[in-house]
């Protein structure tokens, strides 16, 4: 490994599995002491065992403010500062028109658009100049498909915060940008599509990617990695689709 986040302080939300374990993982191989935050403890106990590196963790639900401030004093209390922050804690379910629920857009919009706001908002006083913030967002925020609207919705709306909050961050220092996945091999993917439908559901999806398959959660830490470090100093309020090109076709 390169170093790249050698002695910078990192929070990773949703870091105890899938794509949030896997930019964790990475950050914490390139030098970032890193802090893992999600709603299941024994997840986290878990991550934290593989991910080593002294990395930590915090139980915390991004879509409460009052847990996000106790985040944050913690980690201003062990490390002072924050320099790297990605906002990852997110999920979603398929619901077709007719068939949604209250439970389901509360749900969404509580984790992957609130929460999101928390997750930022909160930890504002530890960021300082130089700073990044990623914020995960999704292709859905412009390719939804069949049944996943809400989901979609909340994706868009994360992109159009970005867009705002790029412009309240101006002369701070601080970089925020977007990451917007395609479909990646984790089991929250699996989850989504059903036992069911999984062979069905991943022939689709590789078959809309111009690359032939879906991504790995390591090839998103990658590019994670490049909005996280110096390396990406000159870019700032951007969405980059790691998607194997599918929403741009």
């Amino acid at each position: 490994m390169t170093k790249r986040l050698e002695g910078k302080i990192a929070v990773v939300t949703g870091g105890g599995s899938g794509i949030g374990f896997a930019i964790a993982k990475r950050f914490a191989e390139e030098g970032a002491t890193v802090v893992i935050a999600g709603r299941r403890k024994e997840t986290l106990d878990a991550a934290i065992a593989a991910i080593g590196h002294g990395a930590s963790s915090f139980a915390a639900d991004v879509s409460k403010s009052s847990e996000m401030d106790a985040l944050y004093a913690d980690v201003k209390a062990k490390h002072g500062r924050l320099d790297v922050l990605v906002a990852n804690a997110g999920g979603g379910t398929y619901s077709p028109l007719g068939k949604i629920t209250d439970e389901e857009v509360d749900s969404m919009f509580g984790t992957n658009v609130k929460g999101e706001i928390f997750a930022i908002q909160q930890a504002m006083p530890l960021l300082g100049e130089a700073s990044s913030v990623v914020v995960v967002g999704s292709t859905a925020s412009l390719q939804p498909g069949a049944s996943m609207g809400v989901y979609g919705a909340t994706k868009a709306a994360v992109r159009n915060l970005v867009r705002s909050w790029v412009l309240d961050l101006k002369g701070s220092g601080i970089r925020i940008n977007v990451l917007s996945p395609g479909p990646v091999n984790t089991q929250s993917l699996r989850d989504a599509i059903g036992p069911e439908n999984i062979e069905a559901g991943l022939t689709f999806l590789t078959g809309r990617s111009p690359i032939g398959r879906i991504g790995e959660p390591e090839e998103i830490a990658s590019v994670a990695l490049f909005l996280a470090s110096d390396e990406s100093s000159y870019v700032n309020g951007i969405e980059l689709f790691a998607d194997g090109g599918a929403s741009q076709v």
